[in-house]
């Protein structure tokens, strides 16, 4: 039952980052492409825009996609971390903790799944226990 626990986990959030990055990177499922993304992340002191953007969507998108599968967990969840981190330092962060007020609240929750997964481990149900067990 923990490896399904851990594969739901891994479900939600790497689905979810797979279409953060897809935001970025393509305009996808209401995103803005890296022109938009890049212009906004200008607005709030993170340059170059379109280049941070690429940037952020490749890493949300291979982070997705590498923590859905269970594939070289560690560095799926740092991706996925690295970019919840930044997210806390550049944005949320001067506004507290609750997310009613676009604080920290749920990049940390997400990072800290990240993190937990990775020193778990995928769970049985994953491609790193199918290739590396």
């Amino acid at each position: 039952m923990v490896s399904v626990g851990l594969l739901l986990l891994r479900l939600v959030i790497g689905v979810a980052f797979i279409g953060h990055g897809a935001q970025k990177l393509f305009g996808w499922f209401g995103g803005y492409g890296p022109k938009g993304t890049g212009g906004w992340m200008e607005s709030v002191g993170i340059k170059p825009g379109v280049a941070m953007a690429v940037m952020a969507g490749l890493m949300e998108l291979v982070g997705g996609v590498l923590f859905t599968a269970g594939l070289l967990t560690p560095v799926a969840a740092v991706l996925i971390a690295a970019t919840m981190l930044g997210a806390i330092i550049k944005v949320h962060a001067p506004n507290g903790f609750w997310s009613t007020a676009n604080g920290i609240e749920f990049p940390l929750t997400v990072l800290v799944v990240a993190v937990a997964v990775a020193l778990t481990g995928p769970g049985s149900i994953s491609l790193d226990a199918l290739f590396f067990n």
